[in-house]
């Protein structure tokens, strides 16, 4: 049997956290879509025809955050994956909803974006990995049909012309549900005169439908942000036809064959580079028995992906996902010397991701070219045990953020404002409750403000996670001088975890399911491993007596890495199992391939998007 530990493995330095840059929530600007007036004209002749020349969902004054509101929250690196070169800026993977992240993301950083998002094809193809963001999220685009579908989506196009440089591209990869209505809406966002082409990824398979031919090919609309857009043509070889066409050879082996001009023979040579790359990419699905196969059934090949990055990048240009899935994207721009960032909203997708481009570095990538580390980092759901690790002053400052307030640098005592109110931050570490002398302390702090001497301001809030009923009594206390003595305070006590903390987050969710669930604290799992020996070898591993900390939280994915070194990197095979009814499999056998002394590390996630590890060390015989 295994030696089991608590003590993690890897993980950020602690009080790792992000501020992102806010984009204000102002009027949209002038321009913000481009002049197609032309483009849209009513035909006079037939009299007065409305004609919608903006994207579904778009408002003239407030864009699309009419129907989505501004969200600003901090970013919690939750880890840095490290491969030897600190120097170099850290790709990005982020967990949370795409628009929220993007929204923080500096306009005109993004070279190229990919995006597979959910087709309209039914809620139950696009669940993958089953986390309750994902259900969430889907019944929030599929309500109200086509138009809702495409609104979600417009909100989401919008900003990533935003994300582009000029010389950026995008490819919208889509299927014969909605491609047509897709491409009319991105029109709208991108211009019609940028549209460049719409590939046709054709494939094969086993469909045999009765009624119709088989569908067997999905569309990617091509756009740029500018004309001057980042193109690089890609070659194909020549079919076997073409190559029997040119059936001469010089005397330095260049192929040609021979055309008549005006009665002469002229030779006209085969190019040397190849084909010109059409529109029509004859590329296979992802077997599910290869290499490259993570086990879900909408993982696209990496030869798409190699296609579109070399076509529209170069070496050192950012490439970004902001549908991650199991990370196919950012693996291909990794190995093709790109820097990355990719979001997903399922933390189980996260974590394969994260997974994957480890195990890349780890066996090929870097032993090409030296290779960024790359940050996790989780936006709206935040991990309190790491919370609980962070310096006093980086809690604060995330802390306030979290409750939409500003840091206080010039009153002592007082640690931020939300509008004119002052705000006292308690500690990190949730078994620290605030007490009486804290209350006292921060109440004395308010009487010495200017407002307090000259405005008559006397409210103030504590936010923390717990108070001890000694500091319930001192703020009731000084409540009370109200009636008697004009020395008095109005206390106000809010837990970090409560839902009176995010009522300026909830506040926005009146039509939109996720907006509930922004801004979460979630516990790890209590990882639980047992270890039995089967055969020579060969042994059994079970994390079903883990411990789900999270109320009304399961299991939702298990991880196992039978060899750890340095990182965290899952044995193949053994990232995202499934069962029959598609369950997550808890026990697993695996056969070492020799006798020795391993580290067993084993990674759990809940559907809450809690995620734990436990280690084992193991001789094995």
């Amino acid at each position: 049997m295994g030696k089991s530990e608590e003590k993690p493995v890897a993980g950020p330095s602690k009080g790792d956290f992000v501020t992102p840059p806010e984009i204000p929530d102002v009027d949209e600007q002038p321009g913000a879509l481009p002049e197609q007036e032309e483009f849209w004209k009513p035909p006079t002749r037939f009299g007065s025809i409305p004609v919608e020349k903006e994207p579904l969902g778009w408002d003239r004054r407030r864009g699309f955050r009419k129907l989505f509101p501004a969200v600003y929250l901090p970013f919690q690196v939750v880890d840095r994956v490290t491969f030897g070169h600190p120097s170099l800026e850290p790709n990005r993977l982020f967990w949370g909803d795409n628009l929220h992240v993007m929204r923080q993301l500096p306009s005109e950083s993004i070279d190229l974006i990919y995006i597979d998002p959910p087709f309209f094809s039914g809620r139950q193809y696009n669940v993958i990995f089953g986390d309750q963001n994902e259900l969430r999220s889907f019944s929030d685009i599929w309500e109200g049909g086509m138009p809702g579908y495409l609104i979600w989506l417009n909100a989401r196009l919008y900003e990533m012309k935003r994300l582009l440089k000029k010389t950026g591209s995008i490819y919208v990869h889509c299927d014969w549900h909605a491609s047509h209505y897709i491409k009319v809406e991105v029109d709208k966002i991108f211009g019609h005169e940028q549209f460049r082409n719409e590939i046709v990824w054709s494939y094969t398979g086993n469909q045999k439908p009765k009624e119709n031919f088989p569908r067997k090919h999905d569309v990617l609309l091509f756009y740029t942000k500018t004309p001057r857009a980042t193109f690089n043509h890609i070659f194909e070889e020549f079919s076997e036809s073409t190559l029997r066409r040119y059936n001469h050879t010089d005397e330095i082996g260049r192929r040609y064959k021979l055309n008549r001009y005006g009665g002469e023979m002229v030779k006209a040579y085969m190019p040397e580079e190849g084909k010109r790359a059409p529109d029509v990419w004859d590329m296979p699905w992802v077997i599910p028995t290869s290499r490259e196969s993570i086990g879900y059934p909408t993982q696209k090949p990496e030869l798409l992906l190699d296609r579109i990055i070399q076509a529209s990048s170069n070496k050192g240009d950012v490439v970004a996902d902001l549908f991650g899935g199991g990370g196919t994207t950012p693996a291909v721009a990794q190995r093709l010397g790109r820097r990355w960032i990719t979001c997903d909203q399922s933390r189980v997708a996260v974590a394969i991701t994260a997974d994957r481009l480890t195990r890349q570095v780890e066996e090929q990538t870097g032993k090409l070219f030296p290779v960024p580390d790359f940050t996790i980092e989780h936006w709206g759901v935040y991990e309190t045990r790491r919370l609980a690790d962070m310096p006093p002053e980086q809690f604060r400052a995330f802390i306030l953020k979290c409750f939409g307030a500003v840091i206080e640098e010039h009153q002592p005592g007082i640690h931020g404002m939300k509008g004119a109110i002052p705000l006292w931050v308690g500690e990190s570490n949730p078994k620290k409750a605030i007490t009486a002398m804290d209350v006292q302390a921060f109440a004395n702090a308010i009487r010495k403000t200017l407002r307090y001497k000259q405005d008559n301001l006397r409210d103030g809030i504590i936010l923390a996670w717990a108070f001890r009923p000694d500091a319930v009594e001192a703020a009731e206390r000084i409540r009370r001088q109200e009636q008697t003595d004009l020395n008095f305070i109005r206390l106000d006590m809010l837990r970090i975890d409560s839902p009176r903390f995010r009522e300026h987050v909830t506040a926005l969710s009146t039509d939109h399911a996720d907006y509930e669930n922004f801004l979460t604290f979630v516990q790890s799992p209590r990882v639980e491993v047992g270890c039995k020996r089967i055969s020579l070898r060969t042994y059994l591993f079970d994390a079903s007596e883990t411990i789900i900390m999270n109320s009304g939280a399961k299991v939702i994915n298990v991880q196992w890495d039978f060899d750890y070194k340095k990182r965290f990197s899952s044995t193949p095979g053994f990232s995202f199992i499934r069962g029959s009814k598609k369950e997550p499999v808890l026990q697993v056998q695996y056969e070492f391939p020799k006798s020795g002394t391993y580290r067993v590390v084993c990674k759990v996630q809940d559907d809450m998007g809690g995620e734990g590890l436990r280690a084992i060390d193991l001789e094995v015989k």
